[in-house]
């Protein structure tokens, strides 16, 4: 049976990007770098959004704001392309031009729910939080992986990852800190049904 990942990099105050920010808020560091160089072989899930964006930067769309790809974001992108990719979409049409990427028109739950008990390995999502907060809904989710970056983009934030979700209890599994700045915490997620002490009278 396959293991799902809920993988998000993050501010300090939960978005997933700022305007004008490079990727990783240009703060990566050696250690960042070289564990993110470790990580086991995975099939990525993701919405039409997040493959829109990241196909082209594949395709050498630049972010705003730049002028060209830092080394670091070139080799991140690179990966990516390499790695098996499911992309569920109804908008998007086949066939996909990003290499190694399948598109699903079926219900995202349903289809996730059939991989995760007909295969093994590793899923794991990159941005898309929509496709995330449903998954995590269907209590579809094995592990949250959150890697914050000591920056607040209160003026410059967007996408709110945590907006919508439902009340969550988190059990930690995992904790690190990279380069002296970057923390990592890793948990395993329960959906409550509400809060644990119930809701006051």
């Amino acid at each position: 049976m396959s293991e799902l990942l809920v993988d998000f990099i993050t501010s300090l105050d939960g978005y997933a990007s700022g305007e004008g920010w490079p990727g990783f808020w240009g703060l990566e560091g050696p250690e960042y770098l070289a564990w993110l160089g470790e990580q086991p072989e995975v099939t990525y899930l993701m919405g039409a959004n997040t493959y829109r964006l990241m196909s082209g930067f594949a395709a050498g769309e630049v972010p705003t704001g730049q002028d060209e790809f830092r080394p670091e974001e070139e080799a991140s992108v690179d990966e990516l392309t390499q790695a098996s990719k499911v992309v569920f979409s109804s908008s998007l049409e086949e066939p996909l031009t990003w290499a190694n990427s399948t598109l699903v028109r079926d219900d995202a739950v349903e289809a996730v729910r059939a991989m995760k008990s007909s295969g093994s390995g590793l899923l794991s999502t990159i941005g898309s939080l929509s496709l995330c907060r449903s998954l995590l809904r269907a209590g579809l989710v094995d592990r949250f992986r959150v890697v914050m970056f000591p920056v607040i983009t209160g003026a410059t934030g967007e996408e709110r990852i945590y907006d919508g979700y439902p009340d969550v209890a988190l059990e930690m599994i995992e904790h690190r800190t990279f380069d002296g700045r970057i923390q990592l915490v890793e948990y395993k997620p329960r959906v409550l049904e509400q809060p644990p002490l119930g809701a006051p009278a």
